[in-house]
């Protein structure tokens, strides 16, 4: 197994990731074995290869709308799951009006 080609490889598919949003979670996967990969790893990155290689076209474009802006949006939810009773808390960022960043994670104690 060649440590450095999967990390030369995921690294590249984390590149792509952030226009290609249909692989974010594989490719997100297969990035926490970085510093020990085995060869289902390697496996399930070809995997991820060749669905790309089978679907062109369908990444995200960013429009210029002459502007440089950065605007960021959060937002929390007090208690919002009833079964185990934790807030899930959420931000998005936006530059030039183009989604780059987002993320929602739900807090790890009860409050």
């Amino acid at each position: 197994m060649d440590k450095g080609r999967y990390q030369r490889l995921v690294g590249r598919l984390i590149y792509l990731s952030h226009t290609r949003l249909d692989i974010a979670f594989a490719v997100s996967m297969v990035s926490q074995f970085m510093h020990s990969p085995s060869r289902e790893h390697m496996d399930a990155v070809f995997r991820i290869l060749r669905y790309l290689k089978g679907s062109p076209g369908k990444e995200l474009l960013y429009k210029n709308y002459g502007h440089l802006q950065v605007e960021a949006y959060t937002d929390a939810d007090w208690v919002g799951n009833v079964m185990d009773r934790r807030s899930t808390s959420r931000y998005c960022t936006f530059v030039e009006g183009n989604l780059v960043r987002w993320r929602s994670k739900k807090q790890s104690v009860v409050a």
